[in-house]
């Protein structure tokens, strides 16, 4: 099943990961011997936290007007922005508010009370949705958010994060769901901002990118 392509700005793409390496939201750690370790147990050199981006006025800016681009360029029909909980819910409301659309936000689990609500807010069957997200990891959760929408009647035309892995798992993962994705910057450039301003070196680099490719062995 094929998935529309998405292209984000490269420079844009630098600027964003440069702010998250100014804040901190995202941090290296390219020594094998002092990895950070995920909630999964996975071992990891770098740590995400795209949460601090809501306390920084003009990054924030800087990534709903990202998003907003993104989302004209590429789903100029859309009439829903969905913001998946619970990072994407902030930058979902920015987004919603400069595009002047309707806004929805999907929960990880339904509600165990009143309407045991999956989504709140109001979307109708038909309505061509964007969800946001702050992370794309694996692609499970975003995945789950879209495929939500689209069990409520809705039509989820794609997914668009903050910063991205890149890992191998989630490309595929959205290429079987047949909903397209992607993010404002990633792994990759993130990299070569980080060598550029001196916060990893060289020689960093090659246990940077392998653990991008196997991330279940780093550390071993």
């Amino acid at each position: 099943m094929s998935t529309k392509t998405i292209s984000t700005n490269p420079q844009l793409a630098e600027r964003i990961a440069a702010a998250l390496l100014q804040i901190e939201a995202v941090a290296l750690r390219p020594d094998p011997s002092q990895p950070f370790t995920w909630t999964s147990g996975l071992k990891s050199p770098i740590y995400c936290d795209n949460r601090l981006t809501i306390s920084y006025p003009e990054i924030r800016e800087l990534i709903a007007d990202g998003f907003v681009s993104l989302i004209r360029d590429n789903f100029p029909d859309v009439e829903v922005i969905a913001g998946a909980a619970t990072g994407g819910i902030p930058h979902a409301a920015w987004v919603a508010q400069k595009l002047n659309l309707p806004m929805v936000y999907v929960r990880d689990k339904a509600k165990g009370h009143g309407k045991e609500n999956l989504i709140e807010g109001t979307i109708r069957p038909g309505q061509k949705t964007v969800v946001i997200e702050d992370l794309i990891s694996t692609g499970g959760s975003s995945l789950k958010v879209a495929l939500a929408v689209n069990d409520a009647g809705a039509n989820a035309l794609g997914v668009l994060g903050i910063f991205s892995y890149q890992f191998d798992k989630a490309t595929e993962a959205f290429a079987g769901a047949g909903i397209p994705f992607e993010t404002l910057s990633n792994y990759t450039t993130l990299l070569d901002v980080a060598l550029k301003q001196g916060s990893i070196q060289e020689s960093d680099v090659e246990v940077l990118k392998s653990w991008r490719v196997n991330p279940s062995e780093y550390g071993k």
